[in-house]
C-alpha cells in the first residue's frame, strides 16, 4: 500500500488544474438536471465554458490495493468540509494535499477544523521548529519573530492546527522529517494534512512510513502480486482473448489489464492478484496468446523489440 501511495505522489508531482469537485449528492442532482433539462448535447457543445472537471479512471492509478479514491477539489470551505467528513468516515487512512500556506486562500486547516468542530490552536513545538529551521526570505530582511506583524501572523497560520483538547496531543501531530519544520496534523484520528508542494509532500509522506507500518495488514505490498507481459500486438487484437481470460479468472481475484505504450513497439498486459501460484500458472498461456514475453519492468525489452 505504502509504495503505491508514494508512486501516486510522484505521479502527481506536476501542478494540476484546480478542477472543482462537488459532493456525491450534488453530482447526482446535477446529473439528474442535465438528463432532464431541455438543454441538448448540441447546446452543451457550444455554450461558454465556465467550469471544467477531470475524471481519472483506471485500476493502474489506484493500484488495486489500499488506495481507493483520489479527488481534486477547489479552495472552497463547503467542499473541503463535505469531502473530508465523507472520506474520514469511509476510509481508514486519508491524506490531504494543499491549502496550508500563509495566504488568504489557504483554508484547509480552518475548514477541516469546522468539519469536526475543532478549534485552531498554535502548536508550540511546530512554532519552535519553524523558527529554528525556516530560512529568512530575501524580500523580508527586517522580519522578526519577536514583533507582531502581518508577515509573522501569516506564518503562524501554517501552524495553527485543528486540535482536540480531549485527545493525546502526540497522536494529533507528526514530524516525519527532522530537517523539515512542517508538521503533519492528524485530525479525527485518520485525516492527515500535508502541503501541496510536490517535493515536500513526497518527503513528508515517505517520512510517515515508520508511524504507519504497524497498522498495515500488508506493509510492503507483498500480498499483491503483479505479472507484466510485453506484447507486440495491438490492444484491439488481444481484446477478445483478454476479455475471455478476465471473466475466467475473476473468481480467483485476478484482474487482467491492458495498457498501450504510445510511440513504442510493444504494449503491456498485466495480471494482478494475491494468488501467486495461480497467476504463475497462467503466464505461459497468456504469453502464447498475446505473442509476448514476460518482463519485470515495463519497457525493459524495448531495445530487443527495436
Amino acid at each position: 500500500m505504502y509504495s503505491r501511495i508514494s508512486q501516486v505522489a510522484r505521479h502527481f508531482s506536476r501542478p494540476l488544474p484546480n478542477y472543482a469537485r462537488r459532493s456525491d449528492a450534488a453530482i447526482g442532482c446535477s446529473a439528474n438536471r442535465i438528463m432532464s433539462s431541455s438543454s441538448s448535447a448540441d447546446d452543451r457543445n457550444t455554450r461558454t465554458i465556465h467550469t471544467a472537471a477531470c475524471l481519472i479512471i483506471g485500476d493502474e492509478v489506484l493500484g488495486g490495493k489500499s488506495l481507493k479514491r483520489i479527488e481534486v477539489i477547489a479552495d472552497d470551505e463547503s467542499e473541503i468540509i463535505e469531502a473530508v467528513r465523507r472520506m474520514s468516515s469511509s476510509y481508514d487512512f486519508v491524506v490531504t494535499s494543499g491549502g496550508i500556506g500563509p495566504t488568504h486562500d489557504d483554508i484547509t486547516y480552518q475548514s477541516i477544523g469546522k468539519a469536526f468542530n475543532l478549534p485552531l490552536r498554535l502548536h508550540e513545538e511546530a512554532y519552535a521548529k519553524m523558527k529554528e529551521l525556516s530560512k529568512p526570505h530575501p524580500s523580508q530582511p527586517n522580519f522578526s519573530w519577536d514583533d507582531d506583524s502581518p508577515a509573522r501572523r501569516a506564518k503562524l497560520r501554517m501552524i495553527e492546527l485543528p486540535t482536540d483538547e480531549s485527545r493525546d496531543a502526540n497522536q494529533q501531530v507528526i514530524f516525519p522529517q527532522e530537517d523539515i519544520w512542517v508538521p503533519v496534523a492528524c485530525i479525527n484520528g485518520n485525516v492527515h494534512v500535508l502541503p501541496g508542494v510536490p517535493r515536500l509532500f513526497e518527503r513528508l509522506l515517505t517520512g510517515m512510513k515508520p508511524f504507519l507500518l504497524a497498522r498495515l495488514t500488508d506493509p510492503e505490498g507483498k500480498g499483491i502480486h503483479r505479472v507484466l507481459i510485453s506484447t507486440p500486438m495491438s490492444e484491439s487484437a488481444v481484446a477478445p482473448y483478454l476479455t475471455e481470460l478476465a471473466e475466467r479468472v475473476e473468481a480467483k481475484g485476478v484482474k487482467v489489464g491492458s495498457y498501450p505504450r504510445w510511440g513504442k513497439e510493444r504494449n503491456t498486459v498485466t495480471l494482478v492478484g494475491r494468488d501467486q501460484q495461480f497467476m504463475e500458472s497462467l503466464v505461459e498461456e497468456v504469453v502464447k496468446n498475446v505473442k509476448g514475453r514476460r518482463v519485470q519492468v515495463e519497457g525493459e525489452d524495448d531495445e530487443v523489440a527495436a
